[in-house]
């Protein structure tokens, strides 16, 4: 068993009360992990500064270069963690033992980390936009057209409230860093693995260590690295969007109701894009915001359902070390019942049908955990709550919607993919406000580009441009 202490600018500190992280099916204690409190994460945010004077003391082409070495070791060293030391095998393991994601796709998403801070120099330049970067630290300098600009950090330091349900967001906050902001991390209570490898992994590579704390704890603590922190990120349902929302300090990653709309112009060949919707529904088991929960279209709704429920209804969970397993655990007690009650509501509205009905029970409920089986429904229309809804497994409807009414009716969404050639409509989604990142053409939901924001640019987000001019006598000085 690993002791993870609390990280005070890179400083470790432990404390009276204590947390454990389980192994979700047989109960081991993987790690006690010390837990912060309110007054402890108030006292130490007024040493935030530290940490930005730390970082602008190197300038960023080497922390390009750090990042590149830091990479390389948290994708293949073995590494402090706490009181121990943790191959990348180890964190494979001990990252599925405790949030129920298959091993492999552990695996899969170091290697999603890996490439993001070994391309962090393109990565950077795309997502401002080819700016000198040397301007991020002085604070002004030319563009290349030869206009002065000025660009004010919003903060020393960057909060995260971060989840434990999808390894996959801790590639939003890895460019942090290297723009000279410092981190201060509330880990999810399954997933503690990532902040603490990818932070042993940066100190490593030459980060210095009071540029980064490490605060578990519940729920209160997250509220305050929100509260404490003029920037932060959080993860959470529709209750924390709604609670953040017009915040200028938060911004706010909640469930992404990311959707498949079929044109007109294609539908009457739905079975050509079946791959896409499969891919899009059942990659990563689910678990993500950018994971396609529901597929429109203006007819074939009902064959397009049914041929989902063919390829992902037969599914069976498999222990978590198996490289065939498909389908993360629900690891605390009873949300898997919970949600499966849920969908079973929904179900049993006019104009919804059960698609993978006939493929046997969807709830699979072990001693400590419970999976929850791919699941298709199709929707007669956009009104019942099932047809814009969003679990964390592999879950769509199929909505048939009218294509001149699909922009009024899909809400807020994270990723639409539209299969669709008709100029007048991929016109509309271009000017779609509700549409965050749009994929025209035959792109699965969970195909990102590193070179483009996933969900609000964090540079704009980190950095305010303002107005800035300079005398001569100021530029003696």
């Amino acid at each position: 068993m690993l002791n993870l202490p609390i990280l005070r600018w890179g400083q470790p500190y432990t404390s009276l009360e204590q947390d454990q992280v389980v192994h979700f099916l047989t109960g081991e204690t993987l790690a006690s992990v010390s837990q912060a409190n309110t007054g402890l994460l108030a006292r130490d945010i007024r040493k935030a500064q530290r940490a930005r004077d730390s970082l602008t003391a190197i300038p960023i082409p080497e922390f390009i270069t750090i990042m590149k070495r830091a990479a390389d070791l948290y994708l293949n060293d073995a590494l402090p963690m706490g009181d121990g030391e943790q191959t990348p095998d180890d964190f494979a393991r001990q990252q599925s033992a405790s949030t129920g994601l298959p091993e492999h796709m552990s695996k899969a998403n170091m290697k999603k980390n890996h490439f993001v801070l070994t391309n962090m120099d393109r990565i950077l330049e795309a997502l401002t936009r080819g700016l000198d970067l040397g301007i991020l630290t002085r604070g002004y300098g030319m563009e290349s057209r030869g206009v002065m600009v000025s660009y004010q950090a919003q903060a020393p330091v960057l909060g995260l409230v971060l989840p434990s349900n999808s390894p996959g967001v801790h590639t939003l906050w890895l460019p942090v860093i290297p723009m000279q902001v410092g981190l201060v991390l509330k880990p999810g209570p399954q997933e503690p693995w990532t902040p603490y490898r990818m932070a042993a992994a940066f100190w490593k590579a030459g980060v210095p260590r009071e540029a980064i704390s490490i605060y578990p704890g519940g729920g209160d603590v997250g509220a305050e690295v929100v509260r404490r922190t003029n920037r932060s990120l959080i993860f959470g349902g529709t209750a924390t969007v709604e609670r953040y929302k017009g915040d200028p300090r938060v911004q706010v990653h909640g469930p992404g109701f990311s959707k498949i709309l079929l044109g007109d112009d294609v539908v009457d060949h739905w079975d050509s894009y079946l791959d896409v919707m499969v891919e899009s529904v059942f990659a990563n088991s689910g678990r993500g915001c950018i994971n396609c929960s529901g597929i429109w279209a203006s007819r074939h709704t009902r064959e397009i359902a049914d041929a989902l429920a063919e390829r992902l209804g037969p599914v069976e969970p498999k222990p978590p070390q198996d490289p065939q397993a498909s389908l993360a655990a629900f690891t605390v007690p009873g949300a898997a019942r919970a949600i499966w009650r849920t969908i079973e509501s929904g179900i049993r509205e006019a104009g919804v049908e059960h698609s993978t009905a006939s493929f046997g029970a969807r709830l699979v409920e072990k001693e400590r955990c419970g999976y929850i089986r791919p699941t298709v429904v199709h929707c007669d229309s956009a009104e019942p709550a099932l047809a814009n809804t969003e679990f964390m497994f592999p879950f769509v409807s199929v909505v048939r919607c009218p294509q001149e009414e699909m922009l009024k009716k899909i809400g807020p969404t994270l990723v639409c993919s539209v299969i669709t050639g008709e100029a007048q409509f991929q016109r509309k989604l271009i000017d779609a406000p509700n549409i965050d990142r749009l994929n025209l053409g035959a792109i699965p939901t969970i195909k990102l580009d590193w070179l483009q924001p996933h969900e609000g640019n964090i540079v704009e987000f980190l950095y305010r441009p303002r107005a800035f001019q300079m005398s001569l006598e100021a530029v003696a000085v």
